[in-house]
């Protein structure tokens, strides 16, 4: 049995996350532990000046509204796991380092699920935001990034471009979800370079170990002009694997917003893993 927290900011329950993690627990029961954290809205708030995850970081103590909204969250989390039948923890933070509690759970877990959208919407709207890239690179556990509204995952594209963080990637999906592995899989290979990626054969050698329906895809075969991000538009109910949210190296048309795209569209669950 697995590990997994599931994350709601304070004013923002997500559905769509909570979907994901029952979805999980279908194809093999879960631990499901919700961490609720402080809200955080600099309309209302001035804010205590703090330092954490390599910069400041505002978080104002919660006000008698916030806690009634977090206690709801926390109410209406309950009520679904308890019919669901999740074996389920409740872990609440209304201290001023919520994103650093945050990723100290992360140190004690299996995997990580935040959504895509509503994630500290307040801070950012135009996801991710600042609050979700620090968790996003700071987590020490694989992170599912999800949008609200989407197709459970019934494909999985584990992306590669010859570094060592998307093999990575690869090989802690299928160490945390192998029930997923028997999912119809694209092994999408993509480089700014003409010439082969690196070491091409071998991750397809380990891949096909893992994944029992597997096809490979080249980034120069798809349509002239067309972005990943709207072929993967077309492969619906899809789940994108990929490595280090630092940086990508896949081909120079897409690699400068790859995986902040791919988020900001809203369109696909996102797997992300890192060393």
């Amino acid at each position: 049995m697995k590990k997994v927290i599931i994350a709601f900011d304070g004013k923002h329950f997500s559905q769509g996350a909570l979907n994901i993690a029952e979805y999980l627990n279908e194809q093999e029961p879960i631990l499901l532990t919700g961490i609720f954290l402080s809200a955080v809205d600099y309309r209302d708030v001035i804010g205590v000046g703090a330092v954490g995850l390599g910069g400041p970081v505002f978080m104002p103590v919660l006000d008698k509204e916030d806690e009634t909204i977090v206690k709801e969250s926390i109410e209406h989390f309950e009520e679904v796991c308890k019919h669901k039948g999740f074996e389920y923890r409740v872990h609440k933070d209304n201290e001023l380092f919520a994103l650093e509690e945050l990723v100290n759970e992360t140190r004690f877990a299996d995997l990580l699920i935040i959504s895509g959208e509503n994630f500290y919407v307040n801070v950012g709207e135009k996801q991710p935001n600042d609050y979700m890239q620090r968790v996003l690179h700071k987590s020490e556990c694989p992170v599912i990034v999800v949008p609200e509204n989407y197709e459970l995952p019934n494909n999985i594209i584990l992306t590669y471009d010859g570094s060592e963080d998307a093999v990575y990637a690869i090989k802690q999906f299928t160490y945390v979800l192998p029930e997923l592995c028997s999912l119809e899989t694209t092994l999408f290979f993509a480089s700014h370079k003409e010439d082969d990626l690196p070491e091409c054969d071998r991750m397809s050698e380990l891949a096909a170990r893992h994944f029992n329906n597997l096809t490979l895809q080249r980034m120069d075969i798809i349509k002239p002009g067309k972005l990943f991000n709207e072929w993967i538009a077309e492969k619906r109910g899809a789940m994108v694997v990929t490595g280090s949210f630092a940086r990508s190296g896949l081909s120079e048309s897409i690699r400068k917003s790859f995986i902040y795209e791919t988020i900001a569209d809203h369109k696909v669950p996102v797997f992300v893993a890192h060393k």
